[in-house]
């Protein structure tokens, strides 16, 4: 039984390990790249809003 608690200890340490790993892999690569292109979506949303409403302006 002690065998095998240690087993369990050993699978949940190894776990955790990767978790912190997989947490500090998307605060440093994904997150960062997701706000970029976000804001590159945002402004690329501006302008079609803008093109939209001259357009709506000029049918007046």
């Amino acid at each position: 039984m002690a065998d095998w608690n240690g087993k369990v200890q050993e699978a949940v340490d190894r776990t955790e390990t990767e978790v912190r790993r997989l947490i500090q892999y998307l605060n440093d690569e994904v997150v960062p790249d997701v706000r970029k292109q976000s804001s590159s979506a945002l402004r690329t949303a501006a302008e079609r809003l803008q093109e939209l409403a001259k357009n709506l302006d000029d049918r007046r």
